[in-house]
Formats: C-alpha cells, sequence, structure tokens
C-alpha cells in the first residue's frame, strides 16, 4: 500500500458513472418495477452501496476507508440506456475515487445479473470517474477536460 501516514485529514468526495444498455423492452420492464426478481433498481442500490463499504477487500491496495456517505442513484437517459451515478464521501487521508468506481461498477454488474435472462445483449460501458475533491491534489471535473482532441473510445 501507498504510506498516506503523512497526509492530511480532509474532506473528500468521489462521483463516479456507468451505463447499461439494454432492449427497450427490458428497461421499460425495470421502471415499472415488473420484473420477477424483484426491484432492480432497489437491489443494484443496495449492491453497490456495500460495494463500496467493502472496496478495501475487493481491490487489491486499496486502504479501508471510513465512508461517510454512499448514494447510488439512476437515470434513463433514452429508452435503451440505464445511467448510474455514485457519490462517496470521507474525511480520511485519501480519497473515495475507487469506492465511487466499485459502487457504479458493481450497481451496473447487479442489474445485468437480473435482467440477463430476459436480455442477453445487455452492455455495461462508460464506467468513468466524473468529479472528485479534497486532498493535496484538489478539484477534478471530468466536464472541465477538453475531451476533442483525446482518444477515450
Amino acid at each position: 500500500m501507498v504510506d498516506v501516514g503523512d497526509k492530511a485529514i480532509t474532506r473528500r468526495r468521489a462521483v463516479a458513472s456507468a451505463q447499461v444498455v439494454m432492449q427497450p423492452a427490458t428497461l421499460e420492464q425495470i421502471q415499472s418495477d415488473e420484473h420477477a426478481k424483484g426491484n432492480v433498481l432497489e437491489v443494484a442500490r443496495l449492491a453497490g452501496i456495500m460495494a463500496a463499504k467493502r472496496t478495501g477487500d475487493l481491490i487489491p491496495l486499496c486502504h479501508p476507508l471510513p465512508i461517510d456517505s454512499v448514494a447510488v442513484d439512476f437515470q434513463c437517459a433514452d429508452s435503451t440506456t440505464l445511467n448510474i451515478v455514485a457519490e462517496v464521501t470521507t474525511t480520511a487521508r485519501t480519497g473515495v475515487e475507487m469506492e465511487a468506481l466499485t459502487a457504479a461498477t458493481t450497481a451496473a454488474l447487479t442489474v445485468y445479473d437480473m435482467v440477463k435472462s430476459v436480455d442477453r445483449s445487455l452492455v455495461i460501458q462508460r464506467v468513468q470517474l466524473e468529479h472528485k475533491s479534497g486532498g493535496k491534489s484538489g478539484d477534478w471535473n471530468r466536464n472541465d477536460m477538453d475531451l476533442s482532441t483525446k482518444d477515450h473510445a
């Protein structure tokens, strides 16, 4: 592990996102809460929260952190795309980017697991950090980047 003993304890926040692309009928089933396995979004939300709290156990060399809060939210971007946004905060010596990414990814994997029986064409894509704040390196926002000249495919 990286030695963070000399770092200051500060308030830290990270936001990550992921997308799950599926057939329109599958997303409609999720939105109407008519899936045979139950409320897909609530199960995925709980899985994302639980995963964020266990990131130190899941990702090699990640520090176990005292998580202050975790939120996992969902929004339908169109008739086939479910956007997932995970926000994690802590007051610690190191950031929570990995916790936010783990929460978003686990929520997406849970959606996949719950609906794969009705839609094998699901695609999980665009898992990425959107924002981080706190710590020595300061704030960072994906929206502030000039992505027009970079290959992010």
